[in-house]
């Protein structure tokens, strides 16, 4: 690895100091952006996306209950909290037809049998980049934004796609 103050061109591949001048190394191995929407991802919280306020059930609510609630506010996830207004799960449209679709009497059954327990979430102050990779690891479409353990917010795809095509406008 080169050092840009002396020169030195034999230091290991990612040192964090060079071994001739003893200065920093680190900085160099960081990635920049390359164009507005890289700096977006890189640079931009999550607040930015301006996430929408949860849909929220308690944990002793029925799939029936929960199922509604996703209708009727014409959203693809609900979040499960707990006594004390802590996020506990969530449960999705892809649980529902994963999981649930032609049980009899799911409308009865509780959510906490068929939600996907203690979920990925991030923080409003957290990195685009930091919740897209963790949408793309876990294929999540809906990840819950969480500020001290409840919920206040949940952002999808289709926000962070909404938010990067306006970088593309004139594209």
């Amino acid at each position: 690895m080169y050092c840009p103050t002396c020169g030195y061109d034999k230091n290991p591949p990612g040192a964090d100091k060079c071994t001739n001048c003893e200065l920093s190394l680190a900085h160099l191995s960081v990635p920049a952006p390359n164009g507005p929407v890289e700096t977006s991802l890189m640079n931009d919280p999550v607040s930015v996306l301006d996430p929408r306020p949860p849909l929220t059930v308690p944990a002793d609510a029925t799939l029936g209950a929960a199922i509604r609630r996703m209708i009727t506010d014409r959203v693809g996830a609900v979040l499960v909290t707990g006594t004390s207004g802590e996020l506990v799960g969530i449960l999705t449209e892809r649980d529902f037809l994963t999981k649930i679709a032609g049980a009899p009497g799911f409308e009865a059954l509780p959510v906490t049998e068929f939600m996907t327990p203690s979920p990925e979430t991030v923080a409003p102050a957290d990195v685009l980049a930091f919740a897209l990779g963790k949408m793309d690891a876990g294929g999540y479409r809906h990840l819950p934004v969480v500020d001290a353990g409840r919920p206040v917010g949940v952002i999808s795809v289709r926000d962070i796609l909404r938010h990067l095509t306006a970088f593309c406008a004139d594209g």
